[in-house]
């Protein structure tokens, strides 16, 4: 029988402890950045500002589809993704949301949504899509979460069942979102390119490089598909007195 010292019992516990904060930090602040009642109103303004730039940019095309992407994991996609979705569907507009992150899913957790079955188990046909699909999360928004994490995310989005469902969704909705995993982990967003009309790029205040955006753009170009356009995130301003505001400020710059 192993016995545990005194200073190593601590140690333990202060580790748990730790970890159970860091989750709540994170879950706090996930929930914080979701549009809503309280947000800012520049924040607001800016997601609607973003919001009528892609409906300009969508219109040009016979697609009303788009991917969310970043270059690299933790720019805040996944947010951007549910933000615009939640924009969207305050027109009026029947939308769906869908989490195509197939290997670090985030989206269940910023909607807090449960994970348990979703879009990899529907394209393996393991589920129906009225089955898994969150109806009416807010007014006019449907999610579909990820779903069970596959041993083959890449094989699964370019499966012929991908292209009868997104047939399907353009018969029932007037926008679709994606939110797909960061070009410059995995190659998994670029296989989106025959459903999209083109990608919005989420780049981060202090984080992104110009390298990163240029590797991002020249990813994008080899598949032939385009950019839509840039949301930049975690940008700060300059208040009274020195103050700064706006922290999860956005703006959107047409490419």
């Amino acid at each position: 029988m192993k016995i545990k010292l005194p200073g190593q019992k601590r140690r333990e516990e202060k580790a748990v402890n730790e970890s159970s904060r860091k989750r709540a930090n994170n879950k706090n602040k996930a929930e914080k950045n979701v549009l809503s009642e309280k947000s800012k109103f520049a924040i607001v303004e800016a997601y609607k500002s973003a919001r009528t730039n892609i409906m300009f940019s969508l219109s040009a095309t016979d697609k009303k589809s788009f991917a969310i992407t970043s270059y690299a994991k933790g720019d805040g996609k996944s947010t951007v993704a549910a933000n615009l979705a939640i924009s969207f569907s305050k027109m009026g507009k029947r939308v769906i949301l869908i989490d195509c992150d197939l290997r670090r899913p985030n989206l269940h957790n910023i909607l807090k949504l449960e994970n348990k079955a979703g879009f990899s188990d529907m394209v393996g046909r393991m589920v129906v899509f009225d089955d898994v699909v969150y109806r009416d999360v807010l007014p006019c928004l449907d999610v579909l979460t990820a779903g069970t994490i596959p041993p083959n995310p890449s094989e699964l989005i370019c499966s012929p069942e991908v292209t009868r469902f997104v047939e399907r969704l353009n018969r029932e909705y007037d926008y679709i979102i994606f939110d797909s995993p960061p070009v410059g982990v995995v190659a998994d967003s670029l296989l989106l390119k025959d459903y999209i009309a083109g990608y919005i790029l989420v780049t981060r205040e202090r984080k992104t490089t110009h390298g990163d955006i240029e590797k991002l753009l020249s990813n994008i170009k080899v598949t032939n598909s385009k950019p839509l356009g840039f949301i930049r995130v975690g940008v700060t301003h300059e208040g009274k007195r020195g103050r700064r505001g706006y922290y999860y400020y956005y703006y959107y710059q047409y490419y």
